[in-house]
């Protein structure tokens, strides 16, 4: 058995004004300096504790949010399986302490029914709770002796203060690590958010959501739902999880998911325990048996719900206000990407739809091209065939055969009137535009594509409002593919600027569009030849495009030109009349 040695309290009633008291004070509060890991700092903090007090042993015991329960958190001098052991409040005379916030010196353990043995040695006890500046319990600190009344009042008051000065760095210390892990939760928001960005996929985005939410929130499981409410139902579109869990193919009844009660709501929702009985036949819950605690956060665009984000836990748990707004923000990240990843996926049908609206005008060009060609050969045929003046009898049979030509070639010249005139823009379809709205809705349309291709958009409108008589639908046409022609000039980014004016010709008015970018330029062999048709300088070009815009706009009375090119950049112009 352990002897007895000398204490604060043998030179001092109180005992806080004894060396010891200063030396230990000052030991403690340097731990906050030297020590950036908390659990350190409080292996530390007990070893000050144990050599001034002359203790046998010890442990300091935290109290767990989510069980409600004492844990050891470190201990000095005690088995090595004493850290598995966990107390009720009220439970021990650790859990008493916690309990009532009150410290507790027992001078004889055998006689006190509280009192849980973790080593046989043990003859007294003293506890002093830890507590924040609000009054509420983090833990309790424990102090053995091995001799019968090894502590005595003076000992106490040296141990609570001590106690009460532990307390604070340990807090400066979870704070700092707090703080720390928020700078690091911010960080890894950027990051995600970058990394969305680049996602237009929308599986791929599902699955980058999924996998960096249970990353960032060091949870078991992340599943992404998408909602249709129109037709009130829940699909599983991505699940990450350390196990393979397949996702139901076949879209899920609102009414009967528990996740629907975040999209009902509007707000996050969460379950404890998902393993109880009550929740067994709930449909959009994976089948892993290691999952308990669920939270799921709608997630919102616009004020539209378009899912849920939800994180699992493999232990019950309380999710804190931290780890809520964290699943908020990246439920948020996850809507903007999503919305943005659906409105790429509509800039790619818009230049589908202007490629084959190109392959469809580039076709009528051709007819009414070959319908040209045809007219004049054929008005001559008819003409000739007029001057033959073939007069044959009634009974002879060529008289049927010169009837038939003769109705052929109407036949012929009609189809071939038609084809001319179907080319030919109706001009009931022109309108009064304005010019820089219909420059500003074309740069609605492809400021997805150019951001993805890293390049910056510069738009100079006119200086005053100008009005033009046009086809919006095909002069929007020569502007986006325009603009699709300076993209792929520049393949690794760069500007494209929009400048606006005007020009006077004579006594005619002209507006004018110029286009410029900052790409390799075109060859100098081409440059000559880059508004003939199918003529192309990529690869992947149908070499109509310049073409038809030429055509259009000379159609409109206007025209477009080459107003310079170089390895530095290109400027196309176009030229339209303004209405009078």
């Amino acid at each position: 058995m352990a002897t007895h040695k000398a204490s604060p309290s043998d030179s001092s009633a109180s005992g806080v004004s004894h060396p010891k008291f200063y030396e230990a004070l000052y030991r403690i509060s340097s731990i906050a300096g030297r020590v950036s890991d908390p659990r350190e700092a409080i292996g530390d903090i007990l070893v000050v504790f144990i050599e001034v007090l002359n203790a046998s042993s010890g442990t300091v015991s935290l109290l767990n949010p989510d069980s409600g329960k004492l844990e050891i958190e470190v201990q000095h001098g005690l088995p090595p399986d004493s850290d598995e052991v966990s107390l009720r409040l009220g439970q021990g005379i650790t859990g008493w302490v916690a309990f009532h916030g009150r410290p507790q010196l027992v001078a004889n353990v055998a006689v006190d029914s509280r009192y849980i043995a973790l080593r046989p040695e043990v003859r007294s006890e003293m506890a002093a709770p830890m507590l924040e500046g609000g009054g509420q319990v983090l833990g309790v600190i424990n102090l053995d002796s091995d001799v019968l009344g090894g502590f005595n009042d003076a000992d106490l008051a040296f141990f609570i203060r001590l106690t009460e000065e532990a307390t604070a760095v340990m807090q400066r210390l979870w704070q700092l690590r707090h703080l720390s892990g928020k700078a690091r939760q911010l960080e890894s928001l950027i990051t995600i958010g970058q990394s969305l960005v680049g996602k237009l996929e929308q599986q791929e985005l599902f699955d980058t959501i999924t996998r960096d939410a249970r990353l960032i929130t060091n949870s078991r499981a992340c599943i992404f739902y998408l909602c249709d409410l129109n037709r009130q139902t829940l699909r599983l579109v991505s699940l990450t999880s350390p196990v393979i869990i397949p996702l139901p193919d076949a879209d899920l009844p609102l009414e009967s998911c528990l996740t629907a009660a975040a999209i009902h709501t509007r707000r996050q929702v969460e379950f404890a325990n998902i393993q109880s009985p009550e929740f067994r036949d709930v449909i959009d819950l994976p089948r892993d048996d290691a999952l308990r605690s669920v939270l799921a956060a709608p997630v919102v665009y616009e004020n539209e719900v378009i899912g849920v984000l939800a994180v699992f836990t493999d232990h019950v748990h309380r999710f804190n206000n931290d780890e809520k707004r964290l699943l908020a923000a990246l439920a948020s990240l996850g809507a903007v990407a999503l919305q943005n990843s659906r409105l790429y996926s509509r800039v790619f049908q818009s230049e589908e739809s202007l490629r084959k609206n190109e392959q469809l005008t580039t076709l009528g060009l051709l007819a009414a091209e070959i319908a040209h060609e045809i007219r004049n050969p054929l008005t001559v045929i008819k003409l000739l065939f007029g001057y033959l003046d073939l007069n044959f009898p009634e009974d002879d049979p060529r008289r049927t055969d010169v009837r038939v030509i003769s109705e052929k070639l109407d036949q012929l010249e009609a189809i071939v009137s038609r084809v001319l005139s179907f080319a030919k823009a109706p001009s009931s379809l022109h309108s009064r535009w304005s010019l820089a709205d219909m420059v500003g809705d074309t740069i609605v349309l492809i400021r997805l594509k150019l951001a993805q291709n890293k390049i910056q958009l510069r738009y100079e409108p006119p200086a005053r409002a100008l009005v033009v008589d046009v086809h919006k639908g095909q002069i929007q046409q020569v502007m986006l593919n325009l603009l699709l022609n300076s993209m792929q000039a520049m393949p690794e980014g760069g500007v494209i600027t929009i400048r606006c004016g005007t020009e006077d010709r004579g006594d005619a008015h002209f507006a004018l569009v110029d286009i410029i970018d900052t790409g390799r330029g075109i060859p100098e062999e081409l440059r000559a030849h880059i508004f003939d048709s199918f003529l192309s300088g990529r690869a992947d070009g149908t070499g109509l495009g310049l073409a038809i815009a030429k055509r259009i706009l000379i159609s409109h009375h206007g025209d477009i030109t080459l107003v310079a090119t170089s390895p530095q950049g290109t400027t196309l112009r176009m030229a339209l009349p303004i209405a009078s």
